[in-house]
């Protein structure tokens, strides 16, 4: 497909660690809240935002190519997970 063809549209891809892998920024960011006077703060997860625009010929295949791009580079399946919204640009 061509660049230059189809709809245009935004990602925005949530990438978190899986529940229970280890999060040591996010224990760091609670302690530092807690060290603020933030008590009411109980747990922290720290994770990725990626925010992209693509082109693509229909919804389908752009939540196809996106899902693609977190499986091959922008997440690792191992200890993290993600989701996406996409929305025509």
């Amino acid at each position: 497909m061509d660049v230059n063809e189809g709809t245009r549209w935004r990602a925005e891809v949530f990438i978190s660690l899986r529940p229970g892998v280890n999060d040591p920024q996010g224990l760091a960011v609670r302690d530092g809240l807690r060290r603020l006077d933030y008590t009411e703060v109980e747990d922290v997860r720290v994770g990725r935002y990626v925010q992209m625009w693509l082109r693509a010929p229909d919804r389908k295949t752009a939540e196809e190519r996106v899902g693609l791009m977190c499986d091959q580079l922008l997440a690792n399946p191992v200890v993290e997970q993600y989701r996406f919204s996409l929305e025509p640009a």
